[in-house]
């Protein structure tokens, strides 16, 4: 079941703190726990899911790519997610070629609205904000990398990661000590798990209404199975819609939640 993106409450704080990030050229720490929705805030924000093919399988242009240089044309961000293994080698290569290529493609779009002329391209880094996600991965060599690029190139920076991130950070001073922003990234409140649970309901052909005992106690189910972890969330609903479909069910009940969720691997974190 292919959810379109939900704006919540914390995607807009996010995209609050992210504004203010790059408007200041400074450093921000997001962190919160899996799965509640860090990473898909910061694929929104920076138009990731646009950009993403284009960068990384760069290749002969074409019209529609115009979208794409407009989409990064207003983020003016790279989101960069490093393996495991990321040496700082490889992360100074990768890095260098993500930026050089949305540079690229930004430059492509401001000449194409008269922004620029061709005489006036330069090759010259239009990138404000880099994202870096998963940031636990990276080792004390990487993070010094990160604060010199931060400090000879004045694009801001926000590494994203899980709780504890923060403390984790200051034990490296020269780069804590440039940290301008923390923002804590929280699961979804009553209200708007509330929200989403509508936009589910709705997605299965059905109305949700909290005043009927049978959805009331459905709520109260997911609430405690879910906690408000948006990616579990979009995980339980897909099993709810083929459990009905199994037994040929109309109503999203408590039975049919809790079998849902039998099928799922839950983590207690």
């Amino acid at each position: 079941m292919n959810q379109r993106f939900i704006v919540t409450k914390e995607h807009r704080r996010f995209t609050e703190f992210a504004d203010a990030v790059r408007r200041g050229r400074t450093i921000g720490l997001c962190f919160g726990p899996a799965g509640v929705g860090k990473t898909l805030s910061a694929r929104r924000y920076a138009h990731w899911e646009k950009a993403y093919d284009l960068l990384t399988y760069w290749g002969p242009r074409a019209d529609s790519d115009a979208k794409v240089y407009a989409a990064l044309a207003r983020s003016r961000t790279v989101l960069y997610t490093p393996s495991v293994l990321t040496t700082p080698r490889v992360l100074k290569d990768e890095l260098d070629q993500a930026l050089a290529r949305t540079s690229i493609c930004i430059e492509q779009h401001l000449e194409a609205v008269g922004q620029i002329t061709p005489a006036r391209r330069h090759g010259r880094n239009y990138v404000e904000l880099l994202i870096v996600d998963e940031s636990e991965r990276l080792r004390p060599t990487a993070l010094e990398l990160l604060r010199d690029r931060y400090d000879r190139d004045n694009i801001a920076l926000i590494l994203i990661g899980m709780p504890g991130l923060e403390k984790q950070f200051s034990h490296y001073p020269q780069f804590y000590s440039r940290v301008g922003f923390a923002h804590q990234y929280r699961p979804l409140g009553t209200d708007e798990l509330l929200f989403v649970l509508q936009r589910h309901w709705r997605s299965l052909g059905k109305t949700l209404d909290s005043e009927d005992f049978t959805d009331a106690q459905a709520i109260a189910t997911i609430t405690r199975i879910t906690r408000g972890n948006f990616r579990l969330l979009e995980r339980l609903f897909p099993q709810i819609e083929r459990v009905m479909k199994i037994n040929e069910l109309d109503t999203i009940t408590n039975d049919v939640i809790e079998a849902a969720a039998s099928t799922l691997v839950i983590g207690t974190t």
